[in-house]
């Protein structure tokens, strides 16, 4: 029933004309940033040479380029969670699915996994764009394999709570603006913490996506992120469960 509630999900995605509006722009914006970065980095390799430990094409074109995607991620998923449970109770479609033999943990996860194939799809384009610089120079793969791994964490997360968000309101206007405004506090967290304060800034999904991108594979930061998607699954799900309760 997971898969099934998945599939619905992910195929429902492509049927609006928003989305591929949206897939449009970010292959614009993943263009434009890659190929600025590569002209950049090209034009300073004659001066990279003299350098003993000069940094290559991965960690001066495709780790920034993974940064960049986190950012634009943290806008778009907002986008779309605000339709996973917002819309369908505004619609009055949620009361249909929580009507049929399916427990809420089945809805829950089956959107969430919905949502990130589609969200993988997204991370598989950027990491084709830069498997093109393979053609001309020798790539870091662990660095590569780490930023995508990372980037997917990262979205886990983001889903995980956009879906709270989208639990706790019939407006998906307002599930989207509340979800944004909670990820944009989180990144504000990061930024704004100082250099010896840790605290603040293990609270932050993209503190710990920073390890990612530098090529470092933390057992923390690991379980980080599955502590942080596997919270805010559970209380989705609690949510859930009490509106079918008092409903």
């Amino acid at each position: 029933m997971i898969l099934t509630i998945a599939h619905k999900e992910f195929r429902s995605l492509f049927v609006i004309p928003s989305t591929w509006l949206i897939l449009g722009a970010l292959q614009f914006i993943f263009a434009w940033f890659f190929l600025a970065r590569l002209d950049a980095f090209l034009q300073v390799q004659s001066q990279l040479a003299q350098l003993a430990n000069a940094p290559g094409a991965t960690l001066a074109v495709a780790a920034p380029l993974f940064g960049t995607i986190a950012l634009i991620l943290m806008m778009l998923i907002p986008i779309f969670t605000m339709r996973l449970i917002a819309e369908e109770r505004r619609n009055q479609t949620l009361t249909l699915l929580m009507s049929a033999p399916v427990s809420d943990y089945h809805i829950v996860v089956g959107k969430f996994i919905g949502l990130m194939l589609f969200l993988l799809l997204i991370i598989a384009s950027c990491m084709l764009m830069v498997l093109t610089l393979a053609a001309g120079t020798q790539l870091d793969a662990g660095l590569l394999l780490t930023n995508a791994l990372g980037l997917v964490l990262l979205a886990a997360s983001y889903v995980a709570l956009g879906l709270y968000i989208s639990s706790l309101t019939a407006q998906p206007v307002v599930a989207a603006i509340g979800a944004l405004a909670i990820f944009f506090g989180l990144w504000l967290v990061e930024v704004s913490a100082v250099d010896n304060d840790n605290t603040w800034r293990a609270l932050a999904p993209t503190s710990h996506f920073q390890s990612f991108n530098i090529g470092l594979l933390n057992s923390t930061d690991l379980m980080f992120f599955l502590l942080f998607c596997t919270a805010f699954l559970l209380l989705t799900i609690r949510r859930l469960h009490n509106n079918r309760i008092y409903s």
